[in-house]
């Protein structure tokens, strides 16, 4: 479902923001992305979203080439970011009929499949909610509703679970192990919680500098009775680091 070829990311200031990863994501897979503030994840995930535009190398994501084709990728991915999707002033089921007209639906369907996808997400009876008025964990529920309207085979997940209280993180990744079990929906996500990435991930890739600097199923990376913080702060140090805003 991800496939690139020395992806990289140079600004017009000159930083080098990725330096040419190699990634392989298979279908069906949930694959964690980790690594330290500045070290490139953000600047990765929005290049694979179409949202920032490479310097140099390759990638095909979802079936499409992302340099040639962006408009198709973005017809089989979806995409939830930090900072959600969910208005906190409007009926959200409004909304999301509204989302799923823009991407082509007719009235009738559109309502369907938000009946349905808010079903699948334990939303049922919330259309008429507004999001000032939801938990955190809901709210991050509807941002996710909102990427899944057009049945995307692939989904990105930016820090999904930042801010949430251990049950919901727990129940959001219950939903996200039911997407791919139910709908063969591919994962790939960033998060800061390495409990989060050890549980819920088949396999992780870590990143550092802009670079790959290990990836593997958690098991494999977990040799000699160290936990996975144990092996990321091995891997890219134990010094704090500033927010980075090209390089996150």
């Amino acid at each position: 479902m991800i496939e690139t070829l020395g992806l990289s990311k140079t600004f017009r200031n000159g930083a080098h923001a990725v330096r040419g990863v190699d990634i392989h994501v298979g279908q069906g897979e949930i694959v964690g992305f980790l690594g330290p503030n500045g070290a490139g994840k953000t600047t990765t995930m929005r290049m694979l979203t179409t949202l920032l535009r490479p310097t140099s190398g390759t990638a095909v994501v979802a079936g499409r080439d992302l340099l040639r084709e962006p408009a198709e990728v973005r017809r089989r991915i979806g995409y939830v970011s930090q900072g959600g999707a969910v208005n906190p002033f409007t009926p959200l089921g409004e909304e999301l009929e509204l989302q799923a007209m823009l991407h082509g639906l007719t009235r009738d369907r559109a309502r369907a499949r938000v009946r349905e996808v808010l079903a699948g997400l334990d939303l049922a009876g919330t259309r008429d909610a507004i999001g000032a008025t939801l938990s955190g964990g809901r709210r991050r529920r509807f941002d996710i509703a909102f990427a899944l309207l057009h049945e995307p085979a692939l989904l990105f997940l930016d820090e999904p679970t930042t801010g949430l209280d251990p049950q919901s993180r727990a129940n959001l990744w219950d939903h996200v192990r039911r997407l791919r079990a139910e709908h063969d929906v591919t994962v790939f996500l960033t998060t800061h919680y390495l409990d989060e990435a050890d549980a819920l991930c088949d396999r992780v890739l870590i990143i550092d500098h802009g670079l790959i600097v290990a990836e593997g199923a958690p098991a494999e990376l977990k040799t000699g009775g160290r936990t996975l913080d144990d092996v990321f702060l091995d891997i890219t140090g134990r010094s704090l680091r500033e927010e980075a805003g090209h390089g996150a």
